[in-house]
């Protein structure tokens, strides 16, 4: 599918960079799944140019007078740390405005970002996981996956949690060393 709209306006930054886009991020993130403010503010005011980082797709527009830009939030999602995987990262609330879906922009938003793990991040993978969306990021690239922790080591526990959520991988960067 394209793109509905004119990509060249857009541009993916990390909102540590636009703190003035946060009010507009949480209204976005909260529309899909709703949560105080204040636990908002604290994940988006957590983002730093190391992971995690927010990032959020914007559209640019020259107001009237030519000299002030406005910035439109269109989607967002966070790039977490994964401590078993060093050159990794975790993807994960990732949404677009619901009158947005349908129109290539998640797409853009998730090529942009994975652009941004490997050029700045020097991420080689990049983890997951859905409940709804798996056809979408199979497109994508992404390959299902046994379920990884975030929160430090490996899920390696005998049982699996009862859970909808799929996981799912990309390989960013081929592992270029072989082994004899």
């Amino acid at each position: 599918m394209g793109l509905s709209y004119d990509s060249s306006k857009f541009n993916l930054v990390p909102i540590h960079r636009y703190p003035e886009l946060i009010n507009q991020t949480i209204k976005l993130i909260n529309e899909e799944w709703p949560r105080s403010i204040g636990a908002r503010l604290h994940s988006l005011q957590s983002s730093k140019d190391t992971l995690p980082t927010c990032l959020v797709l914007i559209n640019s527009s020259k107001t009237n007078d030519e000299i002030k830009c406005e910035h439109t939030v269109l989607a967002h999602l966070k790039l977490t740390p994964i401590p078993s995987i060093p050159l990794a990262c975790f993807i994960e609330s990732v949404v677009v405005w619901k009158e947005l879906r349908g129109q290539g922009i998640g797409r853009y938003l998730m090529n942009k970002a994975e652009d941004y793990c490997k050029c700045h991040l020097k991420c080689r993978q990049i983890y997951l996981s859905t409940i709804d969306k798996e056809e979408f990021y199979k497109k994508l690239g992404y390959e299902p996956c046994e379920p990884i922790s975030i929160f430090g080591g490996p899920c390696n526990i005998p049982f699996r949690p009862v859970t909808k959520k799929k996981y799912m991988r990309k390989i960013l960067v081929e592992d270029t060393q072989k082994e004899d």
